[in-house]
């Protein structure tokens, strides 16, 4: 019997259906799916199984000092112990093992971490290994053709990654919590990586803070040749000779704008016309894939995660690397020929395949271990995938279309007038022949109209605008500019920068998007500058970097290499260890800086954003238990405090983030004293009749509204409102239930809810019909349906009792946070 490893189930599947022709059958062995046909049995692994670790008696914070970590013994146990024993169970009736883990440092990792396990079981057994770049049948059943060896010095690279984040990250996070006093699920995370990607974002912070905005004044004239009009704007040479639009001065601004103002013609004394080719982008490479994504909305976690879930079901290829050259064997007239007929995207396709030669364009970086992103020629139907499924694929699509287009031709036309003696320009572009844009309508197409006009020509000046500008401070990065600032800087690699960034979100140190840096992330950078500035330098991180490089390709040891950033942490910690207490308390203060509302209206002490131990968020006293003063937060979303201050009780206003359902829910005083009830609308229909109940409409002091029954809590029939819009009690009656219908004016067009029960009736009938009740909950679709049913989540009761880092842990592309604010939900 062979046994085939993959990395995950899904995996597992899609290569058991390919391999087997789709006959293949499935049980379970512990929980985990088994796959067997034809001698064959595919499992697929849960990432990695095995995990590194420090022994028992190195687990509590408080006897153990943080310095002991550095030359701590390390560990390897099971993460996962019923794919483990699974594995085990299946290792014994093995005649051959086949790895067919992804093809990364990553992927060559978690196979090595299976080699050993069924090593442990049977020292002869042939292990063999299998790679592929996507999972499609051509490529997949060539890889089973033409089998490997196991990369043990790429996978002793992703090891050593492993070692150096453990003791790195164990040893500062424990120091800096410790010196705070954060404990528990609170504590203060520090990284090898995260940590300079977060000065990254705090120097920029910085910049922005310490900016000093300077006035500048601009003059923009509306200008016409007969009919047609179009726009022109003042400039002058500068002392360098170039062109400059800024004025400087008020009082020169003002006397250009005086003498333009008093014409009414200007004269054409230049026309500069030239032609200017748009190249075709070059393939994607994972940050750049990052980049595009973003453009339309996903955030680089997210991006990947559709990304990984297309590769895995065979649609697109590998989606982490560096390539930006196709390798040779790919044919593009082959690969156009898929799309051809497809109703969305053949039409392309076809005009594409017109051309006399089909040549695609190149990046800068060629590698040998994955091609570009591109799509393996198989197309799913819209019913296989999500909305974000299908527009993420579409792009891979389309980009590829792109790389082998024809380039886009712009022409520009420039005419500068003169008025006295100062002069007006004005740029006009126009696309003439679109090209590569036909097929990638990604970026911008917006021409500039300027009329043909000869030197010496008269045009008219219709009117004139001075505008008084000041200059701004550089942007916060964005997420795809930030990975791109990352690669550039050697932070990171393609395959973990993106989960870099969730994780300074899933710790607090950033908030919004772009994101932006906390109280808590100055803290942290200022305490590490000021006292081992290693910790946050890039020149470190991106050094080991390089020692990981030198491991997979021969040249250096795991052991010289941990031995070395063993000795590197322990300088660092050489500096910490007098400044413990300073440390502390400049923590302390920035962890109350970052929840603080303002003062409490019943002692004046400061009020503080803070979470239950179930995981919901509230507002309470700082004062407490002194003063017990508490106001509710909404159940949806994770709060971040605005700089918005309530003009009527000086209280910062409180966003909650809660991904595209995110919302402003203001200052918690004025939604604490907005609740009561409103109008009451008929009889409750569980209680009216034996006790009189009423249903009224009703506003919670967390700032929810709902239908519910004034006799609460003796009855605790409810329905739901909206949360915004003011909502208008019509004349106009349900039949059935004897309600008045509810209109919702929020936006241009008012929303006719309608009869409350109907309305709830329906929503819990489209709800039956999803198949899943988790599904109700903000963010959760069929796909992350799918992944907590694999970590044996499949309603809202399994949710609200499970560990939320648990499920984080087993499930790809969903933090515990995330699974904290859908149990306060559910």
């Amino acid at each position: 019997m062979e046994l085939i490893i993959t990395e995950k189930d899904n995996a597992a599947r899609r290569i058991a259906d390919i391999l087997s022709g789709g006959t293949y059958d499935s049980s379970r062995e512990n929980g985990v799916n088994v796959y067997e046909w034809g001698g064959k049995r595919c499992v697929g692994l849960s990432g990695h199984v095995v995990g590194v670790d420090f022994p028992s008696e190195y687990s509590d914070w408080r006897d153990v000092e943080p310095v002991e970590l550095i030359d701590a013994s390390i560990e390897k146990t099971a993460t996962k112990e019923n794919i483990v024993a699974t594995l085990r169970i299946l290792s014994r009736k093995a005649t051959r093992v086949t790895i067919a883990t992804d093809y990364d440092r990553e992927g060559e990792l978690i196979g090595k971490e299976a080699y050993d396990i069924v090593r442990e079981v049977d020292e002869e057994v042939p292990i063999r290994r299998v790679r592929f770049s996507s999972i499609t049948e051509n490529e997949v059943q060539d890889a089973f053709d033409e089998p490997d060896e196991l990369d043990f010095d790429l996978a002793a690279a992703g090891e050593a990654r492993q070692i150096i984040d453990l003791v790195w990250g164990a040893a500062l996070t424990r120091f800096l919590s410790l010196s705070a006093g954060q404990l528990g699920n609170d504590f203060i995370s520090v990284g090898r990586v995260q940590s300079p990607t977060l000065k990254l974002m705090v120097d920029r912070e910085r910049e922005i803070e310490a900016f000093d905005p300077e006035d500048y004044w601009e003059l923009v004239a509306d200008v016409a040749k007969g009919e047609e009009a179009f726009e022109a704007q003042y400039f002058y040479r500068d002392e360098d000779g170039n062109e400059a639009e800024r004025v400087w001065e008020e009082a020169v601004a003002e006397d250009v704008f005086e003498t333009l103002s008093q014409r009414n013609t200007a004269t054409v004394v230049d026309v500069n016309r030239r032609t200017r080719t748009d190249s075709p982008p070059a393939p994607f490479n994972t940050t750049q894939f990052i980049r595009a994504a973003s453009a339309l909305g996903y955030s680089a976690k997210r991006a990947m995660s559709i990304a990984e879930d297309l590769y895995t079901a065979g649609y697109i290829t590998y989606p982490r690397t560096d390539n930006t050259v196709y390798p040779d064997d790919l044919d593009p007239e082959e690969l156009l020929d898929d799309f051809v007929g497809h109703p969305t995207l053949g039409e392309s396709a076809e005009s594409l395949l017109e051309a006399d030669e089909i040549e695609p364009t190149e990046g800068d970086e060629e590698t040998t271990d994955h091609p570009p992103i591109h799509p393996t020629g198989e197309i799913p139907s819209r019913g296989d995938v999500s909305d974000d499924e299908w527009e993420v694929f579409e792009l891979v699509v389309r980009r590829f279309y792109a790389t082998v287009a024809e380039a886009a031709i712009w022409e520009h036309l420039k005419v500068v007038a003169e008025v006295a003696d100062h002069r007006l320009k004005a740029n006009g572009k126009r696309l003439d022949k679109a090209g590569y844009h036909d097929v990638y309508p990604y970026f911008s197409t917006t021409e500039n109209y300027v009329p043909d006009v000869s030197e010496g020509e008269e045009i008219t000046i219709t009117d004139v605008e001075l505008e008084d500008k000041q200059t701004q401070p550089p942007r916060r990065y964005g997420q795809s500019r930030l990975i791109e600032t990352m690669e550039d800087m050697g932070i990171g690699t393609k395959s973990t920068r993106h989960e870099t960034i969730q994780k300074l979100y899933d710790r607090g140190y950033i908030e919004s998007d772009p994101p932006r840096p906390t109280k808590l992330a100055m803290a942290v950078v200022e305490a590490a500058e000021n006292y081992a500035d290693r910790v946050v330098s890039e020149d470190m991180t991106a050094q080991l970097e390089q020692d990981m490089d030198a491991i997979a390709s021969g040249e250096a040891g795991l052991e010289d290499v941990t031995d070395e950033s063993r000795e590197m942490l322990a300088e660092i910690f050489a500096n910490l260890a007098d400044s413990r207490d300073e440390i502390g308390d400049h923590l302390r203060k920035s962890l109350k800086d970052d929840k603080r509302l303002g003062p409490c209206p019943e002692c004046g002490e400061d009020l503080l954003v803070r979470r239950s131990r179930h995981g919901s968020y509230f507002i309470g006293c700082d004062g407490y238990p002194d003063c017990e003063n508490t106001l509710p937060l909404p159940s949806t979303g994770k709060p971040l405090i605005l700089d918005e201050e309530c003009a009527d009780h000086g209280l910062n206003e409180v966003k909650m983030l809660a991904g595209r359902q995110t919302f402003v829910h203001g200052c918690p005083l004025c939604k604490a004293e907005d609740a009561g009830e409103g109008p009451v609308l008929g009889d409750c229909p569980e209680c009216g009749d034996e006790h009189g109940g009423e249903l009224a409409v009703k506003t919670l002091q967390s700032g929810s509204r709902l239908v519910g029954c004034t006799r609460y809590p003796d009855c605790e029939y409810s329905l739901p409102l909206p949360r915004r819009g003011e909502i208008e009690v019509t004349e106009e009656y349900c039949g059935e239930h004897d309600l008045p219908e509810l209109v919702i004016h929020s936006g241009d067009e008012p929303w006719e809810l309608g009869c409350p029960i109907c309305n709830y009736q329906e929503f819990q009938a489209r709800e039956s019909e999803s198949g899943s009740d988790l599904e109700s909950l903000d963010g959760v679709g069929a796909k992350t349906v799918e992944k907590l049913a694999a970590a044996g989540i499949e309603s809202l009761d399994d949710l609200t009792e499970a560990d939320p880092d648990s499920i984080a842990d087993d499930v790809d592309g969903i933090s515990a946070d995330r699974i904290r604010n859908w149990q306060a939900s559910a």
